[in-house]
């Protein structure tokens, strides 16, 4: 069905603010959190360093097909809650629905994580003072920032994601010095660490696919780009542009420095994550600086931390704001939820998401250190799903596209590799969904309370997804019946 659809800006109401320099500093920072600087190591204390990095290079090109198959999508409609709207145009209503009120709870559950990190960062330097004081100030922090306007996300989003490259690029450049014998502290020799007791795949397949959770927590956030188009002053542009940074900044960030840390620090060690949960605030990257004879290494790196725990809980406040805001723009949420502050920011679904965020106040009841993983894993199993609804999305996007006639070369900008990239992506987001964490079924007593840790998440999506289907009579979106912009048709 051919027909012209409105212009995104007339649909959302919100004001397109956010230049390209902003914009680009997200696209490249976004993905750089806790999950890097924190939870890295529990990947490589669970898998061993070889199984680590099989598990951040599976799911960095997994990621990548997402962004790529977001890229096609935001650029051509630049809408905030972009998934709930793709979901809903070419899946299904409900489907759009659910992975909607999905990816609001991810990122509302994500800031619940980070401000639970943040009471184990501060307890670094102020050791009396009670954890939750310093969630409820940060809170304030992150809420205030995205109060006033989109200018002040962006501004603010800007100067954290510049601290958290500087220090990957600081880390990657003393790592490499160290390795080839420049600065001491480097390891026996360049591969002693992935010889020493089971490594290099400590755990075998299970613990890969056990990690993989953790793993993709830490790439939580590139897709915030997406969230972002429907406020960037020129979305077809500066989202092409972005998108051509994620495969180099997988590579960079990620891949890499989890290779360095597995070079340096052994798998065995027992300030990993894994290995002591009571000193979560041992970040890799501090041993690593440690080794180097940075004495102030400790300090340094839980400033840094405490700078990338602010970004990705400014990040979460904006993405779940913009996600609400939208559901209820589409009828999908409660109308109270769309209404609009003078500065153009939805207000109303602020304070709920706010209100959600404050979970890490849980933590004055029970352990932080409990409170931070059992909301990490959570949030990983949300986050799963938003990027399997992107991958089907897009799929059933380009299918109806190519059935209608319409051209390939207008599109602003044109994912590679299809249909195998979204169809890896939305395999390999199955396989650990529903694989994480099997082997409790296996054991003589299963933990249930670890069940429904890990997998809360896959009825709550069907839940919401089913009773809207039933309640509204929603079907699958025919591939004749998607609607595409009339200057999209081929010309033949």
């Amino acid at each position: 069905m051919l027909d012209k659809t409105p212009q995104p800006q007339k649909i959302n109401g919100l004001r397109r603010e956010l230049k390209t320099r902003p914009l680009t500093m997200i696209a490249i920072g976004g993905s750089i959190g806790t999950g890097l600087f924190v939870a890295s190591g529990a990947s490589i204390s669970q898998a061993g360093p070889g199984g680590a990095l099989l598990s951040y290079i599976l799911i960095g090109i997994m990621v990548y097909f997402v962004m790529t198959s977001l890229g096609e999508l935001a650029a051509y409609m630049p809408v905030s809650g972009s998934f709930a709207t793709y979901g809903r145009l070419y899946v299904e209503e409900g489907f759009g629905f659910a992975l909607g009120w999905n990816y609001w709870y991810n990122w509302a559950v994500t800031i619940a994580v980070d401000l639970v990190a943040a009471q184990i960062v501060m307890g670094y330097w102020f050791t009396t003072t009670p954890g939750w004081i310093w969630s409820l100030f940060f809170l304030g922090v992150i809420f205030l920032l995205n109060v006033i306007s989109v200018k002040g996300f962006g501004e603010a989003e800007y100067c954290f994601s510049l601290v958290k490259v500087a220090t990957v690029l600081v880390f990657i450049t003393v790592g490499m010095l160290m390795i080839i014998g420049i600065l001491h502290g480097g390891a026996q020799a360049c591969w002693y660490n992935w010889q020493i007791g089971d490594a290099p795949f400590a755990g075998g397949f299970a613990a890969i696919i056990d990690v993989a959770m953790i793993v993709g927590f830490s790439f939580q956030g590139t897709e915030l780009i997406g969230i972002a188009a429907g406020e960037s002053a020129d979305p077809k542009t500066n989202i092409p542009r972005a998108m051509r940074q994620v495969f180099w900044r997988i590579l960079l960030f990620y891949v890499l420095s989890i290779l360095i840390i597995s070079l340096l620090v052994p798998y065995t060690s027992p300030a990993l994550l894994h290995n002591n949960i009571n000193n979560i605030t041992v970040s890799p990257f501090t041993l690593v600086f440690s080794k180097a004879g940075q004495l102030s290494a400790a300090a340094i790196m839980n400033s840094v931390i405490l700078t990338t725990v602010l970004s990705a809980g400014n990040s979460g406040m904006y993405a779940s704001t913009r996600m609400l805001y939208t559901l209820a723009l589409e009828g999908q949420a409660p109308k109270i939820f769309a209404r609009l502050s003078k500065g153009g920011v939805p207000r109303n679904a602020l304070y709920m998401t706010t209100i959600v965020a404050a979970l890490c106040f849980l933590s004055s009841i029970y352990s932080n250190q409990k409170v931070y993983l059992w909301l990490l894993n959570t949030s990983g199993t949300t986050g799963f799903i938003a990027w399997l609804g992107i991958a089907i999305s897009h799929y059933r996007f380009r299918r109806g596209f190519n059935k209608q006639g319409c051209s390939l070369g207008k599109l602003p900008y044109r994912a590679g590799w299809f249909p195998l990239g979204p169809v890896f992506a939305f395999i390999l987001c199955l396989v650990i969904i529903l694989g994480q964490h099997y082997q409790m079924f296996l054991a003589e007593s299963i933990d249930w309370n670890g069940v429904v840790v890990s997998y809360i998440g896959i009825p709550l999506f069907f839940l919401i997804w089913f009773s809207y289907k039933c309640y509204r009579g929603s079907s699958i979106v025919r591939y004749e019946d998607m609607i595409f912009p009339k200057e999209l048709t081929s010309t033949l």
